[in-house]
């Protein structure tokens, strides 16, 4: 029986064609005074990265409390707008009654009384929670709480920019603007 083999049995072995790496020498055991320099670099890099991360996590949490602070002061703005038509009318109503005399009825007069007690009252309460009226009328035009609904000329003595007449007072929710007051405003006074 004969077997066939691939090998020739006078062949010489095949050469490598890469030559072998010659070792490295080790690397030198540091010094102890080198070990000492590489654990307080690490050290100061470690220290810088825990105080950073700490200035992150404050950043984080005052922005947290920043964000809950204005949650709360102004998660009712639509309510607040709501109650502020509500006065607002009420001082329409009261602005509709006629002039207070000595010979009006007696009912006329509780009524007035009774109806500015309850102004006072809701005003009151709404300033108690950050709602605050403020009144336009001869104040200097300021667009962060008037809106000008038209201009007038400036009567003799009176700046240009001032407030003639207020249609509805400016109202403020913690300092925020709720609701800009209607106003007119002079202007240049008339040429004569």
């Amino acid at each position: 029986m004969t077997t066939e083999h691939n090998a020739k049995p006078d062949a010489a072995p095949e050469p490598e064609t890469e030559a072998a790496a010659p070792e490295a020498p080790p690397a030198p055991e540091p010094t102890p005074e080198e070990r000492i320099a590489a654990l307080e670099a690490a050290l100061a890099e470690m220290k810088d990265r825990w105080l950073r991360a700490e200035a992150e996590i404050q950043n984080v949490r005052n922005r947290a409390r920043d964000d809950v602070e204005k949650a709360r002061n102004f998660a009712v703005q639509k309510f607040a707008a709501d109650v502020v038509e509500a006065a607002e009318n009420l001082r329409r109503g009261l602005d509709a009654l006629p002039a207070a005399a000595e010979d009006e009825p007696e009912i006329i007069t509780k009524l007035r009384g009774g109806f500015e007690g309850v102004e006072r009252f809701l005003l009151q309460r709404m300033e108690a929670n950050g709602v605050v009226r403020k009144p336009a009328q001869g104040e200097k035009f300021t667009p962060d709480l008037h809106q000008a609904m038209s201009e007038a000329p400036a009567p003799e003595g009176v700046e240009p920019g001032t407030i003639l007449q207020a249609w509805s007072s400016a109202w403020t929710l913690n300092g925020r603007l709720l609701k800009p007051a209607m106003v007119v405003v002079a202007g240049q006074p008339a040429q004569q």
